[in-house]
């Protein structure tokens, strides 16, 4: 990778006096310039009418940057100082090429106190050292005032909360209800006991809520069937009447008469399934 003084020495303002291609220059130097955390979840987009856009995965990003909006211009100008940039813009989008976990950070507390101001860096160098400073000095600062790490991402959160930053939980409650949902649909007889050995750190409110959900999705699907009076060509409803009845009678498959299906699932439905009998 080309080095950050390299690419400085080797960049020159154009000859009518315009900055040549900035956002180029931002982009690959983007990591030395705002570190590796914060470059997984941003990108420099966009470099117009003296203001620099940058792109973040979240809006908790956002508010982050927007924190040290003056750290980032003084890095920035540092790195193309004849580009011009006077301001700074964010949006949320996604960002392409990144790699590792979204690490979204906690909202700020209101009432911060703004940087102090101080001597205009000597060089580039400098002047990202001292960002990546101010960064660690922030972060260490509110670990000592009780802030703690996400068990997931590493995101620093308030005193007091849970083990999961919101992102994170929301991503963990995400895959623990797709792997649930699996285990349902493919073997629904198991129950609580069964599916928790496979779905790790499922607890059994949580099983009971998905159980309800997907019941109440499979009924959807086959109720719109019933009132087609037809089956989808690939018949899967018949896979879901499957699952649906052996979920909601909580009986293992050898336990299941025909009579438990035509109760569960209806007259109509039953013979639609299955055919009159």
């Amino acid at each position: 990778m080309l080095k950050l003084s390299e690419a400085l020495a080797g960049w020159q303002p154009a000859s009518n006096g315009a900055p040549s291609e900035p956002l180029t220059l931002l982009e690959a130097g983007w990591e030395q310039i705002v570190g590796s955390k914060v470059a997984q979840n941003s990108r420099p987009t966009r470099v117009a009418d003296g203001a620099l856009t940058i792109t973040t995965r979240s809006s908790a990003w956002s508010h982050e940057l927007s924190l040290l909006s003056e750290h980032v211009l003084h890095a920035v100008a540092a790195r193309v100082p004849n580009a011009g940039i006077r301001t700074i813009r964010f949006r949320v989008g996604r960002i392409a090429g990144s790699t590792g976990r979204p690490q979204p950070p906690e909202r700020r507390n209101a009432g911060r106190r703004a940087p102090r101001p101080r001597q205009a860096s000597a060089d580039a160098a400098e002047a990202l050292a001292r960002f990546r400073s101010d960064v660690e000095a922030e972060r260490g600062q509110r670990i000592r005032a009780g802030s703690r790490e996400c068990r997931r991402c590493a995101a620093l959160m308030p005193p007091g909360r849970d083990a999961l930053c919101a992102a994170c939980s929301n991503a963990r409650l995400r895959e623990l209800t797709a792997a649930t949902g699996h285990v349902m649909f493919e073997a629904p007889w198991l129950g609580y006991a069964g599916t928790v050995a496979l779905v790790s750190g499922l607890q059994e409110e949580e099983y009971e809520r998905i159980r309800s959900q997907l019941l109440a999705h499979w009924w959807r699907m086959l109720a719109r069937a019933r009132a087609a009076k037809r089956l989808s060509r690939d018949g899967r409803e018949r896979l879901i009447a499957s699952s649906y009845v052996l979920l909601q009678s909580r009986l293992a498959p050898e336990e299941i008469m025909p009579a438990t299906v035509r109760s569960i699932l209806g007259d109509e439905l039953h013979d639609l399934l299955y055919g009159e009998v």
